[in-house]
């Protein structure tokens, strides 16, 4: 119902929310979150110092309780909560918070483990000594004054700081739509940097930053690498990596970390809870106790090292996976005009000089404007004590005082204010003493008002006087940089604190993965039976098998068609009889998924090297791709996609290649495709490939496959039975990609289906693992060159229902051959007369084969 007078304004919701959020951004921007360019300071700071000044407990008197200022300030100035206005004083007041500290508190103001000041009540605070430079001036109308929310006070609208606040003590707030981080610098560098901008307004920020180095935080530590801090200087926008000084120390005859400073804005408690809950989780290896031996002389977080653990090595894990490294990112957005802008450092000095350009003008001003008052009735008193006794006689002869002033006004020609004071004089001014003083300060006076017109008249004089003024606070409070600079420092890099051996790395079929030195691996010879591997879980058993160097980077190819990337050293090394880690501990794979394929790369920020290899992959249906290696440079925690497997398919096999190797594509049936690789065009991530080998049936399919780029290399295939074939590449001519291939071996019941095929050389030696877990390695060189068509030799003996579970080459370790006689030599050369007969038998059958393969493929075609 509306009442008389009232009347209804329609409005529409959508230009009402839209003008009520504009309206109150605008606030959070200006009035709130981001600091003023010229003070460095945000509303609710400029109002606590206001606020202190006003109740008058600077530096020099005495602590008031945090209360009386909290409710000074919020009654007065900052229409908030308490809280807001009681953190922001506590933040002044934390040495680890500041770099120069603006408030004296008293009692507890919280801690760097991130516990809670005590409440407002219990505390006291007043300024700091550095503070008061900040407001110096400031009743000089140095700053222009608002009134405050309900109209009955002034307050400043900014500070006329001596003091280049905002780069010296940084800033962060997030606002509507943006936000600000600026970061802490030393004043007595900042002041360099300003005075050599005012000696030089065109000066480059390369030079400015001859001055000003780098950030310098309250808590000191290490800015690692200089990149970022350049780029922040230039744009306003950069990432400074900081990292805590460590050193290494013997601790009742243990080998400890001690940590001594940390980076800016850590809780050092909650680190180190997160350090204790990674060392246990064993994603850091090596630490057996943390200890906080923290107090009121320092920081000291004590690591102590387990006796086979390297220093250098748990530092880096330390740096790597916890906060004892972590990231400044600069963004350098404050109010310029009322207007946020993102400025370089060149920008921030430039608009502090204006200001405190724009102050000493102002105060020379008025300076001048009150000492002209002065002088005018210090003209007036002289004049009086000139004439003193007809000065006395009007005065006595008049009625009152305002017939005296107007007397005196029309005798001497003096004005109201000269005739005031005359009259207002006192008694002994009139002695000789007095009146010489009169003279005296009138003379100064005049000397200081000749000085400021002076000052007034000459931008260099004011210029210089800002330098006078920097300079003594520069030596007033300028101290020495907390936090050192490591100029070489930049990604985390600890290839040098790891020996590049070579490891093998073997992943079980539960997806137990580890690394374990080469040289642990003896060699046998051929018709051995073996020796123990890897401890395995119950029915598990080792299924993947792969040589690489500590410092590759390893790609993790995975049967749903993911792709993760590891380096070879981030793996737990683990003796040949260890189980391992589970993969799912070290790259983040769905729980139904399996890695199968495993690549070893150089480096993958060289763009040269991405843009000119290729990753083949072939999937168990016989689908091939290949796709540049820079679309897989750049892997995500949760790995990206490699390749689209179709429904009921699987990823088998990845390599890496030149771009123009042969491919060899085998199945489990004994058939193989040879193609040529640049006849495959290179297709994106997310493609499925082409049909690379037409498979014989439903329960055929891919077992491997092989790229070759040196054509005198030799093809060795493996049958699960033990049965092995070396035979050349040009046994296996040229076909089209998609055929049914050729015979690779001859498979019979005896031999059992075909399960890898290799690229070997003589220089090679194989490494066979059977599902028991038990591993046989033996020189490639063993074994002659056969026609493809044959069944081969026997590899390794087969016991029972055991089967071969894995295939891999590894490289010729001379120092680990075994010493044995002639005789047991002959023996476990020997071949089985009729494996002779059948390979003639074979091989006579194999150009029958050959050419029946031949018009088959045309068939097709």
């Amino acid at each position: 119902m509306i009442s008389d007078g009232e009347k209804l304004i329609p409005i529409n919701i959508e230009e009402e929310m839209k003008s009520a959020y504009i309206d109150y951004s605008m606030s959070v921007i200006v009035s709130r979150a981001l600091p003023d360019v010229r003070d460095g300071l945000k509303p609710v700071h400029r109002r606590v110092l206001f606020g202190m000044y006003e109740l008058g407990v600077t530096a020099s008197k005495a602590h008031k309780k945090s209360a009386r200022i909290v409710g000074e300030v919020l009654g007065k100035y900052h229409p908030h909560g308490d809280k807001s206005v009681y953190d922001a004083m506590v933040r002044m007041a934390q040495e680890w918070s500041l770099r120069y500290l603006l408030v004296d508190g008293q009692g507890n103001f919280g801690s760097v483990d991130g516990d809670d000041p005590a409440a407002m009540r219990y505390t006291e605070a007043r300024m700091k000594k550095l503070a008061e430079e900040i407001l110096a001036d400031i009743d000089k109308e140095t700053v222009d004054f608002q009134l405050n929310f309900d109209d009955t006070l002034e307050e400043p609208k900014v500070m006329p700081t001596k003091i280049p606040t905002l780069l010296v003590n940084g800033a962060s707030g997030i606002a509507v739509g943006m936000a600000t981080n600026m970061a802490p610098h030393n004043l007595t560098e900042v002041i360099n940097g300003t005075l050599a901008y005012i000696d030089n307004n065109d000066i480059e920020i390369d030079e400015l930053m001859q001055h000003i180095k780098a950030p310098d935080f309250p808590t000191g530590g290490i800015i690692y690498g200089y990149e970022g801090v350049k780029e922040a200087y230039k744009t306003g926008r950069g990432r400074v990596v900081m990292r805590a000084k460590a050193n290494f120390e013997e601790v009742d005859g243990k080998e400890c970390i001690v940590v001594t400073e940390i980076p800016y804005q850590v809780n050092k408690a909650e680190m180190i809870k997160k350090t204790a809950e990674l060392v246990n989780d064993k994603k850091i290896e090596g630490i057996s106790t943390i200890r906080d031996e923290s107090d009121r002389k320092g920081m000291r977080i004590v690591y102590v090292l387990k006796r086979e653990a390297v220093p250098n090595i748990v530092l880096n894990m330390l740096y790597k996976f916890t906060q004892l490294q972590s990231s400044f990112s600069i963004n350098n957005i404050a109010l310029v005009n009322g207007r946020p802008q993102l400025l370089n450092l060149k920008e921030l000095i430039h608009y502090f000089v204006e200001h405190r350009h724009d102050v000493v003008t102002r105060r020379a001003e008025y300076e001048l404007r009150k000492a002209q008052e002065r002088a005018h009735i210090l003209e007036g008193l002289i004049i009086a004590s000139d004439n003193i006794d007809e000065v006395i006689a009007i005065i006595r002869s008049s009625k009152n005082a305002d017939e005296a002033r107007e007397r005196l006004i029309e005798r001497f020609s003096l004005s109201e204010i000269q005739a005031r004071a005359i009259v207002e004089m006192r008694l002994r001014q009139l002695t000789g003493l007095e009146q010489e003083k009169l003279r005296a300060e009138f003379d100064e006076i005049m000397k200081l008002i000749a000085r400021l017109q002076e000052l007034l008249a000459s931008k260099e004089m004011r210029m210089n006087l800002i330098k006078e003024e920097l300079t003594e606070i520069r030596d007033k409070y300028g101290d020495d940089r907390r936090s050192d600079i490591e100029y070489a420092g930049g990604e985390m890099n600890i290839e040098d604190l790891i020996a590049d051996e070579q490891v093998v790395i073997t992943i079980s079929h539960a997806g137990y993965i580890k690394r374990t030195p080469l040289s642990e691996y003896k060699t046998q010879n051929r018709g051995g039976v073996g020796q123990k591997s890897a401890g395995t879980r119950d029915q598990d058993f080792l299924e993947h098998m792969y040589v690489a160097t500590n410092h590759q980077y390893m790609l993790f190819f995975t049967q749903k068609g993911k792709c993760f990337w590891l380096r070879v050293y981030e793996i737990p090394e683990g003796t040949k009889q260890a189980k391992g880690r589970a993969i799912q501990n070290l790259i983040n794979i769905e729980n139904d998924d399996k890695v199968k394929a495993f690549i070893c790369t150089q480096d993958l920020r060289d763009e040269e090297y991405i843009n000119n290899h290729y990753i083949v992959m072939c999937t168990k249906q016989g689908q091939v791709k290949k796709t540049a290696l820079e679309q897989y440079s750049r892997p995500r925690q949760n790995g990206i996609n490699a390749i689209t497997i179709k429904e009921g398919d699987e990823l088998l096999e990845a390599k890496l290649t030149d771009g123009n190797s042969k491919v060899l594509v085998a199945a489990k049936n004994g058939k193989m495709v040879r193609f040529d690789e640049s006849k495959t065009r290179p297709m994106g991530r997310t493609a499925s490939g082409v049909r690379g080998i037409k498979l014989a049936g439903e329960n055929d399919e891919v077992i491997g496959l092989v790229t070759v780029s040196d054509l005198n290399s030799e093809i060795l295939v493996v049958s699960e039975n033990g049965y092995g074939k070396r035979s050349s590449l040009e046994a296996y001519r040229e076909t089209n990609r998609g055929g049914k291939g050729v015979k690779a071996m001859n498979i019979t019941d005896k031999t059992g289906a075909l399960i890898s095929i290799n690229s070997v050389t003589d220089n090679d030696d194989l490494m066979i693992i059977n599902k028991s877990g038990l591993t046989i390695r033996l020189r490639v060189s063993d074994l002659r060159v056969m026609g493809r068509n044959t069944q081969g030799v026997r590899l390794i003996n087969i016991k029972g229902n055991d089967s071969i579970a894995a295939v891999a080459k590894v490289m010729r370790d001379e120092d680990e051959e075994n010493e044995m006689d002639d005789e047991l030599k002959k023996d476990l050369l020997a071949v089985d007369e009729n494996d002779i007969i059948e390979d003639v038998v074979d091989e006579i059958e194999e150009e029958d084969d050959d050419l029946e393969e031949d018009s088959e493929e045309t068939n097709e075609e």
